[in-house]
């Protein structure tokens, strides 16, 4: 199987993403399976330089945060059965930059400034980067232990673990029913949440060779240095879908699997469809074109 099938947990729905289409299923009010198919248009395929390894992973953060915001704002319209309403390329961009900057903010200026204000307690350069690495590793299981408490996140923990159970089947080349799927697991190596965790673990790596800096070059270096970061987060996380089955692989996603405890929950049968009609429309959808190609 070379191409590995992904997807992400909508509001009462799932987004499944293939080779070149997305299909987009939301459980409406009224029972009813609507499900929407979208063609993915990469901007590296315009630029083909942007597929280059340690590149790529960049444009993909960017791209996934792009399709995810649709993604989302599509799936609360037809779970709501409002009118649906389009994003302009203003507001997407708006979006995407307020995103990306309290990502930046919370997760990475923050625990800065925390550790720069323990200098003078702990001066060792390599000590002073991992009180950072471990100061935004806890604001993030905090931030993802808080929101789960909320019962509409909830729900969508369920469908995350929805499009896992239904990633693993499809995987494991078995009919894709909610029976068969039923009996996977909700975690999954290739999740968003181990790629995060990857990322915080591999800046501490990063952030360290570059010693103490003063306190303006510590807080530019966290912004400028996040695209190198992603990309190494993202090749690694790629490598390690393919190898699961390596026990030094098995070993280094274990911390990623143990987080998705806290992002993934059962889902019910009725969740488990959804994940299955996303899945085999996109599936549905890159084979007639493969077929008319």
């Amino acid at each position: 199987m070379n191409f590995q099938y992904g997807g992400q947990a909508l509001i009462e729905g799932v987004m499944m993403r293939g080779k070149k289409n997305l299909a987009m299923a939301v459980r409406k009010s009224n029972n009813d399976i609507t499900c929407k198919i979208e063609q993915i248009e990469s901007i590296a395929d315009k630029y083909p330089f942007l597929k280059w390894p340690f590149l790529r992973g960049s444009v993909a953060l960017i791209e996934a945060l792009v399709i995810g915001i649709k993604a989302l704002t599509f799936s609360a319209n037809e779970s709501a059965e409002s009118e649906e309403e389009e994003l302009t390329k203003g507001e997407m961009f708006f979006t995407v930059a307020l995103a990306l900057g309290l990502g930046i903010l919370l997760f990475f200026i923050t625990p800065a400034i925390l550790a720069h204000l323990l200098k003078k307690y702990v001066s060792d350069p390599l000590w002073q980067n991992l009180i950072e690495g471990i100061i935004r590793i806890s604001i993030f299981i905090l931030y993802v232990i808080g929101i789960s408490v909320l019962k509409d996140i909830q729900r969508v923990f369920q469908y995350h673990g929805a499009e896992h159970k239904v990633i693993h089947t499809y995987e494991a080349g078995e009919e894709l029913t909610v029976t068969n799927c039923q009996k996977y697991s909700t975690l999954h190596p290739r999740c968003g949440t181990s790629f995060l965790l990857i990322v915080m673990v591999i800046s501490i790596l990063v952030f360290s060779l570059l010693g103490v800096e003063v306190f303006w070059w510590r807080l530019i270096s966290r912004v400028i240095l996040l695209p190198f970061i992603a990309g190494i987060s993202y090749e690694f996380l790629k490598y390690a879908g393919k190898h699961t089955d390596k026990p030094i692989i098995k070993v280094l996603n274990w911390p990623g699997m143990m987080l998705q405890k806290l992002t993934t929950r059962e889902p019910d049968d009725s969740q488990i469809e959804v994940a299955i009609k996303a899945l085999e429309r996109v599936i549905e959808k890159d084979n007639n074109q493969c077929e008319s190609v």
